[in-house]
């Protein structure tokens, strides 16, 4: 039968012992060192001028002086002189000079390592709740990159479910956004927690944005309201085709164009004007018959809604040009002047009216 114990090498009493009681203090003397384990300090490597009775080491790999040759052992300060341990892996300590645990790996005193999966809760600097199974309490919060980019994830179980970032003011929320009860991006405001408005949504097929911050139509004037492409204009549609639907233009805001016949213009609103110089032809010559000549006809380079006003002239005083029968989309046309002029000439002309 062995002398000690198989883990802590406590001394057993044997039979006809002599002195029993000091096998018995000495068996004592290891408890009381070992058991609820407090160590000064851990890797220690100089003793200290004046240790304290029952005062603890954690030696490191290679101390010094009274400690040489005892590395990786307990040094323990009684009766005067140090008495050594060698723990046994798994042994902890309470390490007065780092306030911490430490745990004995069988090579060195280490900080033991904290569970982190599958916690109940979690509270930096205040407390989780069954709702709040994370709760954070600080001036900021970083999320850092792990030698790239980095990506926050909020997933939901389906597509009715929320995913989402609530800001809140003493604990009243005034701004959301994220997919709320759908799978579209949307941002919600409320200035008391119970009302709310969408302020802006995009829809996650088209990409495109309705909500109280864009425009609901061309009217929409509101002011601090976000204007649709399709309702407003600037450098994209200024220029171009123009068009129309139901009398609301729906294009470009001028649109320019000529043809063999002429140039035209036309304008959101409807308006169009039509020019041209027409080929040279002779002045009628007949002072008081100003249509015994022959007419020509002026195809508009553009159709008119309505038959349009026209004018020209025939390039010179006292000469015009003179129209008959005019439709929306060409007008008959002849030179008129003074009897005693017989010039031929190119006459302009202009057509003023709607394309819608």
């Amino acid at each position: 039968m062995s002398q000690n114990s198989p883990r802590l090498n406590l001394p057993f009493l044997q039979p006809s012992q002599a002195q029993k009681h000091v096998t018995h203090n000495e068996a004592l003397r290891r408890l009381d060192l070992v058991v609820q384990l407090t160590v000064a300090s851990t890797d220690a490597a100089t003793p200290p001028a004046v240790p304290e009775q029952g005062e603890i080491h954690a030696l490191g790999a290679t101390p010094t002086g009274d400690w040489a040759g005892h590395g990786g052992e307990l040094a323990a300060w009684l009766d005067n002189s140090w008495h050594f341990v060698s723990p046994d892996t798994g042994w902890r300590a309470w390490d007065l000079a780092a306030d911490l645990q430490k745990v004995w790996d069988g090579g060195a005193w280490i900080t033991p390592p904290i569970l982190t999966q599958d916690l109940d809760g979690v509270g930096v600097g205040t407390s989780s709740d069954a709702t709040n199974r994370l709760s954070v309490r600080s001036p900021a919060t970083l999320l850092s990159h792990d030698g790239g980019g980095h990506q926050l994830k909020i997933n939901k179980s389906s597509a009715s479910d929320t995913a989402s970032l609530l800001f809140q003011s003493n604990w009243t929320g005034h701004a959301e956004m994220g997919l709320n009860g759908s799978t579209g991006f949307s941002i919600k405001v409320s200035p008391d927690g119970g009302s709310w408005t969408d302020a802006l949504s995009i829809d996650p097929a088209t990409g495109t944005a309705t909500g109280a911050a864009v425009q609901t139509s061309a009217e929409d004037t509101t002011a601090g309201r976000l204007m649709r492409a399709d309702y407003g204009y600037g450098p994209g549609n200024l220029l171009g085709t123009v068009s129309e639907v139901s009398g609301t233009p729906t294009g470009a805001v001028i649109e320019r164009g000529s043809t063999a016949n002429g140039d035209y213009i036309r304008f959101a609103d409807g308006t169009q004007i039509c020019t041209a110089a027409l080929p040279a032809t002779d002045c009628t010559n007949a002072e008081g018959a100003l249509f015994s000549s022959a007419f020509a006809t002026w195809a508009f380079p553009a159709t008119f809604a309505d038959t349009p006003a026209l004018s020209g002239s025939g390039g010179a005083t006292a000469r015009f040009v003179g129209f008959d029968a005019p439709s929306t989309s060409q007008v008959s046309y002849k030179v008129l002047s003074a009897a005693s002029d017989a010039s031929t000439l190119s006459p302009t002309v202009t057509a003023i009216g709607r394309w819608f």
